[in-house]
């Protein structure tokens, strides 16, 4: 985690008396603005003014920078400056660029295994064959390929009109997951083996209690290929289909209901029963990245993820191209060498990936992200790796790779909310926790969301989509672990069944977004 001053507190240090400003770090050459200040405001800690208005979480120079010197925030580099900037001065794009940001790896060199907590904690869940637990229990109907997506959906609504789940209270909902891909692409590929595995992911993930697969039967991806010699879930609660045998589309259908009967049926014998907190497994977010960002939400979810891991849990962080410049904290952190070269091998995978595909790694943050005072990927990612708490990185997966053991890992993944969680729900996360400071709507069913804001402001407009208000971390002096257990809790009773904002309001239909590498034929 990074340090905010020191012990991970807001201590006030670099604050004058009206909290206008904070200063994140002693080695920082800039200040952040607490509030939207006017030109001419005077500034403890720089005893100067602002030479222009500031919006709130914005960078203020708290001493001369050099042209082409080195911007430091949370005691790292953010970029050089493009100009000789003076203090007070507003640090932003006009001024902030990037340059060179090549970081010594030290592979293994700072992993320091955090003391174990042996208190017994639990939560209810439903345990499956596989020995997973699942914090929902959900059906779902997975299609192999876009041309199957309507059929499923008609199936989802003829079995709501037919009032089907009102036969099974144990069950949460039927979940279609339909796609754009899954064919016009190679057999063969990294792209295919990505989707496989995703679609492998999700018909065994825990928060469903059966599966029927629908395919149309031409596709590339070969329902028999996912089926394979061997059942995808040990409880054998998976059936399937495709439209071409079944004679077309109502037959489709009415074989689905059919189908669809005996499934839940069977998974509705599943009930909560009490679990160790180790077999809940969070992805971990953040999307619409603010100033704030890395200061509030994203420390407060790294102090939980330290918690969870602590009692033997799992946190997965992933966006690969928004750890770009940070990679260097999290190969200090890996438990061995191996660890540590495995994640930049991902890192040149993607600036290759972009090259090929004429694009930039750090052509990043986006529009909002530089509305709430984001300037540089240094910058961004180095507030996002702050969602990874301080534990040991114990793996690296690639995309929607099944994680095969405990603790703090990462999971490669563009930096695409949906495309990136459903890569996480895929590789087996029973929760998903998203930070967001400029606003963010979305759910990922069949796994719940819970949507942390990093600033009072944007959580009083749409606190209706917010399940927790970071933002009092610097509003009301909360502390970051206060605020982290507070977090931990709830995660708790959201995996127990306690439903979050997302899911009262029915989000989840269309998140699903499997990553699509290579050519479209």
């Amino acid at each position: 985690m990074l340090n905010l001053e020191k012990d991970n507190k807001l201590q006030g240090v670099g604050r004058d008396s009206d909290r206008k400003v904070l200063r994140l770090n002693p080695q920082d050459n800039v200040l952040i603005a607490l509030q939207d200040l006017p030109a001419n405001a005077e500034l403890v800690g720089c005893d100067c003014t602002t030479q222009s208005p500031v919006p709130r979480g914005h960078k203020i120079a708290s001493q001369p920078i050099a042209s082409g010197a080195n911007v430091v925030r949370y005691g790292q580099i953010i970029g050089q400056a493009k100009c000789e900037i003076l203090p007070g001065a507003h640090v932003h794009s006009d001024n902030l660029g990037m340059g060179d940001h090549k970081q010594d790896y030290a592979h293994a060199s700072a992993a320091v295994p955090l003391e174990p907590i042996t208190d017994g904690r639990t939560f209810m869940g439903y345990h499956r064959a596989d020995g997973r637990v699942g914090t929902r229990n959900y059906v779902g109907i997975v299609t192999t390929v876009n041309c199957s997506g309507s059929v499923a959906r008609f199936i989802t609504e003829a079995a709501e009109r037919a009032g089907l789940l009102a036969q099974f209270p144990n069950i949460d909902g039927i979940v279609p997951i339909v796609h754009g891909t899954g064919c016009g692409m190679s057999g063969v590929n990294e792209g295919y083996e990505t989707l496989f595995r995703t679609l492998s992911g999700y018909a065994q993930h825990p928060n469903f209690g059966g599966i029927l697969l629908v395919g149309l039967g031409c596709e590339v991806m070969q329902l028999q290929d996912l089926v394979g010699g061997q059942p995808i879930r040990p409880d054998g609660i998976l059936r399937y289909m495709t439209i071409q045998n079944e004679g077309g589309t109502r037959r489709t259908i009415e074989r689905g209901l059919d189908q669809l009967q005996g499934i839940l049926a069977e998974a509705n014998k599943a009930e909560r029963a009490r679990a160790p907190v180790s077999e809940i497994t969070v992805g971990m977010q953040c999307g619409g990245s603010d100033g704030y960002s890395g200061i509030t939400a994203n420390p407060a979810l790294g102090y939980a993820s330290d918690l969870l891991v602590r009692r033997g849990g799992t946190t997965i962080l992933s966006e690969t191209s928004e750890i770009y410049g940070a990679e260097h904290l999290l190969t200090r952190r890996a438990e061995n060498a191996e660890i540590g070269e495995k994640l930049i091998e991902r890192v040149v995978w993607w600036e290759d990936y972009c090259a090929r595909n004429g694009g930039e790694m750090d052509n990043n943050p986006s529009p909002g992200n530089k509305r709430g005072g984001l300037t540089t990927i240094l910058e961004k990612s180095l507030g996002a790796v702050a969602k990874g708490g301080m534990a040991p990185l114990s793996g690296v997966y690639k995309f929607a790779e099944k994680i095969d053991r405990k603790g703090f890992v990462f999971m490669d993944s563009p930096g695409f909310d949906p495309c990136s969680v459903t890569g996480q729900v895929a590789s087996g996360a029973n929760l998903i926790v998203f930070t967001t400071g400029r606003g963010s709507v979305s759910g990922y069913q069949p796994t719940p969301c819970i949507k942390l804001s990093t600033n009072s402001e944007m959580y009083a407009r749409l606190s209706e989509d917010m399940d927790l208000n970071c933002g009092d971390i610097v509003t009301d002096g909360i502390s970051v672990e206060a605020k982290g257990e507070e977090l931990f809790e709830l995660l708790i009773r959201v995996a127990s069944g306690e439903k979050t904002k997302s899911e009262e309001l029915g989000f989840g239909g269309v998140e699903f977004v499997p990553w699509q590498i290579g050519a479209v034929m």
